[in-house]
């Protein structure tokens, strides 16, 4: 298996571009083609489920996508990764269905209460295992708006040879999230806060990885979803989830994701599933206020915002979709050349582009089955407070976002069912004003607000990145 750029540079093979992050030319990374599952692979994975659990069907999937990694070895990292010890449910991924019929797709069982914990803990035993075979290390630059950066910090903890830098918006986390982050105490882990948005830490991200010299000097390499093996990892549950819910509901059933998205990783990877083969009828994204991705599927017009507008639903709080060039690469039957003319010339000189006139966008619904809508504070306060009321328990506020906006698509004879983000326990504030009702605080996190805070802070200011980086490394 090859892997070429959304810009032209390639091939190349995994474990080289897992290391990686950004292609060469600043493009990202996807397979040459995509494996091909069938009803009778699928059958089989269902058995595979049921009796071997979660890890034997990432091994199974994951191998189709790496071929440079021995099938002993990627079996003990899938199995590493996801042993039940790091889960609260030894299902690792279980569904439920609500009493209005629509399924939840619990992805929130991991060391950090999110869903990023299903990428990142497959993404920390894979660097472990190619950094101990090239006898390397690795210095890790990424962006949160929330929820990446504990996922990567709590993977990567004592992982021998990988630091992590993780930028985040200064005083836009919820106080918990900021806690869970900036609570670690290793010299390993280093936290910026950045004095601007989450696109602000994206694009710095961006910028110390587009020099090149000094991400060589300095083995620079990401865990955000620019990383083609996080969204490898994401592939996985859908196929579970596909499984566990068919299972209930009978084979023939037809089955509608619904799914929380700001940065296009998470619902790219359900695309990429339904690519393979596995029959989703719809991938329904779910925007908050900052709507920039259901504007393109409805209109057609890619137009980021000047700057993110401040929610309730702060890790979708997100106008730059960094996955969202893999998706458009595939809608315009891979030409590399295009891609580079939308994203490096048209966006940045006009801002925005326009594809409402290409036939690749009007059959865009019907090839990719994409639609979207969004939402306000007021419908996410009114799911949680319908969820709770019904007894099917509390969801967070982006897992609110993809209810309502679940509830906008449902036809008759389709199964729906949303990706569940968070812990309803990383919002709080939200949750008790919808419900009046605090969450429950798993033990482990109980006081993490009063521990000391360790945290960096600088302004919008590459060099300054650099200059921490730097002072760290050579520090080592």
């Amino acid at each position: 298996m090859q892997y070429v750029s959304t810009r032209g540079a390639g091939p190349a093979k995994f474990t080289d571009i897992l290391l990686e992050g950004l292609a060469p030319d600043g493009g990202l990374y996807l397979p040459e083609r995509y494996p091909q599952v069938d009803a009778a692979q699928l059958e089989q994975w269902s058995g595979l489920l049921a009796r071997e659990g979660y890890a034997a069907l990432a091994f199974e999937i994951v191998r189709l996508f790496v071929d440079d990694i021995p099938d002993d070895d990627l079996r003990g990292i899938c199995e590493r990764a996801y042993s039940s010890d790091k889960f609260s449910d030894p299902a690792i991924v279980p569904c439920t269905r609500h009493s209005d019929g629509i399924w939840r797709v619990h992805l929130s069982n991991g060391p950090s209460a999110a869903f990023k914990d299903m990428a990142m803990l497959l993404l920390g035993e894979l660097f472990a295992y190619e950094l101990g075979r090239r006898g390397r290390e690795l210095n890790i630059l990424g962006a949160t708006s929330g929820d990446t950066g504990s996922s990567a910090e709590y993977a990567m903890l004592g992982k021998a040879g990988v630091r992590v830098f993780m930028l985040s918006p200064a005083g836009r986390m919820s106080p918990f999230q900021q806690a869970q982050m900036y609570s670690l105490d290793d010299p390993a882990i280093v936290n910026i806060a950045v004095d601007g948005t989450f696109d602000d830490c994206q694009d710095i991200v961006k910028a110390v990885g587009a020099d090149a010299e000094f991400k060589v000097r300095h083995s620079i390499g990401a865990v955000n979803s620019i990383n083609w093996a996080r969204l490898l990892a994401q592939v996985v549950y859908y196929f579970a989830a596909w499984l566990t819910i068919t299972d209930e509901e009978g084979p023939a059933a037809r089955v509608a994701f619904v799914v929380p998205s700001g940065n296009f990783g998470n619902i790219a990877a359900g695309h990429i599933a339904r690519e393979m083969g596995l029959p989703i009828v719809q991938l329904g994204l779910a925007s908050n206020e900052n709507d920039v991705l259901a504007e393109f599927f409805r209109t057609g017009v890619y137009r980021p915002r000047a700057t993110a507008e401040r929610t309730s639903s702060p890790s979708m709080d997100i106008s730059k979709a960094s996955n969202f060039e893999r998706f458009v690469f595939d809608l315009l039957d891979r030409d590399a050349q295009r891609v580079r003319e939308l994203f490096v010339e048209r966006l940045p000189r006009d801002g925005q582009f326009d594809l409402s006139a290409e036939p690749a966008f009007q059959r865009a619904e019907a090839r990719f089955g994409f639609a979207a809508g969004s939402s306000s504070h007021a419908h996410r306060l009114a799911e949680i407070r319908r969820v709770h009321e019904a007894g099917d328990g509390l969801i967070d506020p982006h897992t609110a976002d993809g209810f309502h906006v679940a509830r906008e698509l449902a036809v008759p004879g389709r199964v729906m069912a949303v990706l569940e983000t968070a812990l309803p326990v990383k919002f709080a504030e939200t949750i008790v004003e919808a419900v009046g009702v605090a969450p429950q605080r798993p033990e482990r996190f109980v006081g993490i607000e009063d521990l000391p805070r360790h945290v960096r802070e600088v302004g919008r200011d590459v060099d300054a990145v650099k200059a921490i980086i730097e002072e760290t490394v050579g520090g080592r």
